[in-house]
């Protein structure tokens, strides 16, 4: 049976991509497990330990500063396209059908599964599937 098996990532946009960078890694001593993209669309996956990690994206320049800062936050599961289903059934706004996908990241290509719903209070939830992150 299809089930949540832990945290994965929680997203969030950056206005000062290098610094925030230097502030997660420098400062609280998170680790670089991945990074993909190019200016203006980098982004990074910092390992906070235990297999959770912190995901940043790079804002674009002429983004509003009332943009949101926290993208959405992921849970990793072993069947994302069956918790999507139940998600749906439970009422559940689905934004992003399960969708497979290779992140091209400096440690080589990571396949993923992912999808994407809104929780009772309009949250954005990421569903997460993959055996390397």
């Amino acid at each position: 049976m299809a089930k949540i098996t832990g945290f994965h990532h929680t997203a969030i946009r950056s206005a000062d991509f290098d610094a925030s960078v230097r502030f997660y890694s420098d400062v609280l001593g998170l680790q670089t497990k991945i990074t993909w993209g190019a200016v203006p669309d980098r982004a990074i996956m910092l390992d906070a330990g235990s297999g959770n990690y912190l995901e940043v994206f790079e804002r674009a320049e002429n983004a509003s500063p009332a943009e949101a800062t926290i993208l959405h936050f992921a849970l990793r599961t072993d069947d994302c396209a069956a918790i999507l289903e139940k998600a749906r059934a439970a009422g559940a706004e689905v934004t992003m059908e399960t969708t497979d996908l290779t992140i091209d990241s400096n440690a080589g290509p990571i396949p993923v599964r992912i999808a994407f719903f809104k929780g009772p209070d309009g949250e954005v939830i990421e569903l997460f599937e993959n055996t390397i992150l």
